[in-house]
Order: structure tokens, then C-alpha cells, then sequence
């Protein structure tokens, strides 16, 4: 049987304060690297960040060797003795992520190890270039014994894959939509000028559907793409009410983003299609339609587009190979879905984003983006 090291450490500028993972996979018998992982995780604790860490290069050895014997060794003792099932695990972010660590490998199986700090230095070092670039890192061995940055070899992509002729590894952005509040019932205009309304109780069902479907991407659904490493949402209240049910089934602190928060309707707030008309009319179809105009005080979808694109440009500055979840709303994603294709802004309004649906879009920076189809759990939709 091989025999896998995983080393991981995670840390807190603050506690709770900016913080990030590291991890790597050695080979037990050469001590050769095999594999690095590490990403920045948003505001949380040390000890978020070392079972975040934990989770990273467990996932890291398993898809190397499912079969392997793993030694994990880290200088956290709470998380190796509650690992170990000394200790109980009380936090609740804690237990989250322990519980997709024990999803990876039964912790009866793997030897759980503490080492001194100075033996964890290769792990430390990753989770501060995380937390210095705010970015990931991932590294796996070439075919030589040295430890080089990654060198993937093209596969051959799945059934209904998009057609690439590079091995360049995208970044995976999931967008889900919030679910159902009374301003989705009544169909009025419900933007960002104000911060309700919260999800009704079909809401939350639907978003613990949605949740669902977004634990499964890397999983048994979409399996050549990572699991979900970051969360970000829009401040709306229905946006950070259905991030956190998604936060919760992943084990992921949520960081909010104005850029991705709905379009700003202005005076049209709370208003339906046929009010909005009968005080202006001939205005909503040409807002829909040319996509520049502007509701009095208020934003045009090519605006809404420009943060989007704004927003596209960061996560693929800070490197690819990722999957980063987004929670936003109806207009906000029609125009990420539509810079994505390269679409017109005046074609988004053909799209429809259902409440908690989810799309999937793979980001390159040649701009040939991927659109996965993925579904709408509030429609029976799997």
C-alpha cells in the first residue's frame, strides 16, 4: 500500500482576521512533494483556517491515491486531537469542516500525527503566500523527482464539454440566485436601493435545495472541477440569508461583495412591470431591451455589467484551477451569464434565472468562457 504525508497548517492575521491555508502531500517513503494547495479564506480564525487547510490536503492526497495509507501531520493539536476523536468539536465552522474531512477519509484509517511548529514550516509557508496574495496555490510533481510548479497534461474533456486546445485550468465561478421572497411572489421590481426583503419560508427550502446542488460540483456532479473554495455574496439580506444556508452545507466563511448585489432600480423600487409602465411610460422595454437607459435614479444592465466584469477580472488575476460560489440576483447574473458568452447587454433579459438556481461558468483568460448547465432545485430540477 502507498503510504501519503499530508502536512497542513492554516492562519489568522487577527484571529479573527484576513486568513489563509496551507497544505502539501509527500510521498511517505522519498519525501518528494507531490502536491501543494493553498488558498486565502476571507475573515475567520487560526483554527477555521488549519482545518480548512486540513480539508485541502486531505482532498489533495485522496486524488492522488484513494487507496493510500495517510499520516497527517500538524503543529494544531486541537485539530489533530479532535480529529483523532479525543477531543469534541464544539465551533460550528469547525465541525462543518471536519465533517468534510471525515467525508474525504474515515479518521480511523489515517494516523494523526502532532508536530512542533519548526517540522510544519513548508505548510506554514504556503498558507502565508495565500494570505500575502490573497489568492490559491496550487502545485503538483512533474514526471522528474523535483517538485516544480504544476504541469498538467491535457485529458480529454468530459461528454458536452466546451472544445479547448490548452491545458490551461480555469477559473469555475458557481452563481446562484437567492430564493424566494414576497417581492418575487408579487413580481415587483426589487433591487439594491434598499436592503430587504428576506427569504419566505419557500425560500430557505429552496436554498437548502440549492446548497445541495452546489456541494455536489467536484463531487459526483461536474467532477473534473474543484470543490467549491470560496463563497461570495451579495449584502442584500435575501443574498446573505440563502450565502449562508450555502456556507453552512460547505463549510465556507461567506465575504460580501457590493459588485455582485442587484441591479439599482431607483424610483422603480417595489414596483411592478405594469406600474412602472403606467408612471413611465415606454421606458422598461427599452431598459430590457438597449440595455443603456437608466431608471430614474437608478442603474441601466449595462452598468450592472461593468461590475460583473469587474468582478471576472479579479478572480481570474488570482490564478485559476479554483471554484469560487456567488450568491446574487436575477439581473446581476443574466449579465454574468452574458459576458460569459458574449452576448449583447441588450440579450441578457432573454435569459431566465429562476430563484436558487444555479449556473455554472468556467472563466479563461483568452476570454472563451465555458456556461455549464446546471439547474433550479425550486423547479424539481436536479
Amino acid at each position: 500500500m502507498r503510504r501519503l504525508v499530508v502536512e497542513a497548517d492554516g492562519g489568522s492575521r487577527g484571529n479573527p482576521g484576513p486568513a489563509g491555508y496551507g497544505a502539501l502531500v509527500r510521498d511517505a517513503d522519498t519525501g518528494e512533494v507531490l502536491a501543494e494547495r493553498a488558498d486565502y479564506v476571507g475573515i475567520t480564525t487560526n483554527n477555521v483556517a488549519e482545518y480548512s487547510g486540513l480539508v485541502a490536503g486531505l482532498r489533495a492526497a485522496v486524488g492522488i491515491d484513494p487507496d493510500a495509507a495517510i499520516e497527517v501531520r500538524m503543529d494544531s493539536q486541537l485539530v489533530i486531537r479532535q480529529m483523532s476523536g479525543e477531543w469534541q468539536v464544539k465551533h460550528d465552522d469547525m465541525r462543518r469542516l471536519a465533517a468534510q474531512a471525515r467525508a474525504l477519509v474515515d479518521p480511523t484509517t489515517v494516523t494523526w500525527t502532532w508536530v512542533p511548529r519548526a517540522e510544519n514550516a513548508a505548510a506554514d509557508r504556503l498558507a502565508n503566500r495565500a494570505m500575502d496574495t490573497r489568492g490559491p496555490v496550487v502545485t503538483d510533481a512533474a514526471a522528474s523527482s523535483s517538485v516544480t510548479q504544476a504541469v498538467r497534461r491535457r485529458q480529454p474533456g468530459p461528454s458536452g464539454a466546451g472544445v479547448r486546445f490548452d491545458d490551461e485550468q480555469p477559473v469555475t465561478v458557481v452563481l446562484v440566485r437567492h430564493g424566494e421572497t414576497a417581492m418575487t411572489v408579487s413580481r415587483g421590481y426589487s433591487g439594491s436601493g434598499e436592503p430587504g426583503p428576506p427569504l419566505n419560508d419557500h425560500g430557505r427550502a429552496q436554498a437548502r435545495a440549492a446548497a445541495a446542488l452546489v456541494d455536489r460540483v467536484g463531487r459526483d456532479l461536474w467532477g473534473d472541477i474543484e470543490y467549491p473554495s470560496e463563497l461570495l455574496a451579495s449584502p442584500m439580506v435575501r443574498t446573505q440569508e440563502t450565502a449562508g444556508i450555502v456556507a453552512e452545507r460547505l463549510g465556507l466563511p461567506v465575504r460580501t461583495d457590493d459588485r455582485v448585489k442587484e441591479a439599482d432600480f431607483g424610483e422603480w423600487q417595489g414596483l411592478t412591470s405594469e406600474q412602472i409602465e403606467e408612471r413611465w411610460p415606454g421606458t422598461l422595454e427599452p431598459w430590457h431591451t438597449l440595455a443603456t437607459v437608466r431608471p430614474p435614479g437608478g442603474e441601466s444592465i449595462a452598468d450592472v455589467g461593468e461590475r460583473l466584469r469587474s468582478v471576472y477580472d479579479d478572480l481570474l488575476a488570482a490564478g485559476g484551477g479554483r471554484t469560487v460560489v456567488v450568491v446574487s440576483h436575477a439581473v446581476a447574473i443574466r449579465a454574468a451569464l452574458g459576458l460569459a458568452m458574449g452576448a449583447h447587454p441588450g440579450t441578457w433579459s432573454q435569459l431566465r434565472v429562476s430563484p436558487a438556481s444555479v449556473s455554472i461558468v468556467r472563466l479563461y483568460s483568452d476570454r472563451r468562457h465555458e456556461i455549464a448547465v446546471a439547474g433550479a432545485p425550486s423547479e424539481g430540477w436536479s
